[in-house]
């Protein structure tokens, strides 16, 4: 995940996605890989992984994580279930989960509605000009 601006959107899913398990491990992206796909983060890694981190539904976070997850990353960290946002597309969705939709392994969790980051940066915005 991102987690940019954590809010609670992002706690809806790490609580979603700790009920599907007994352990949860949780993949930071980097600003590089972020912005493969969409604008730049706009907190650091450092504060990304704090704020996940501190999240009581998070076992485990790993910065630095690949947008692709393949066969190697998923047996290095012992990975059981590969868990996403049901708002990606599915053009991105085969492209980063192919190996784990491949395994049987994939799962979307719902997406919480009326909050995203993207969302807060235009409030942010519409403050700057009120």
């Amino acid at each position: 995940m991102v987690a940019d601006l954590f809010h609670y959107g992002h706690m809806n899913f790490l609580k979603k996605a700790r009920e599907q398990g007994d352990y949860l491990l949780v993949g930071i992206h980097a600003d590089e890989v972020v912005m493969s796909y969409k604008r730049r983060p706009i907190l650091s890694m450092d504060e990304r992984v704090s704020s996940v981190t501190g999240c009581r539904y998070v076992d485990e976070v790993i910065p630095d994580a690949p947008l692709t997850m393949d066969r190697e990353w998923i047996q290095t960290h012992n990975i059981d279930l590969v868990l996403h946002g049901d708002d990606f597309s599915k053009e991105l969705e085969e492209l980063c989960y192919k190996t784990p939709i491949e395994l049987g392994i994939y799962r979307t969790v719902q997406y919480t509605a009326g909050i995203s980051t993207t969302e807060i940066i235009a409030r942010c915005r519409a403050a700057e000009v009120d």
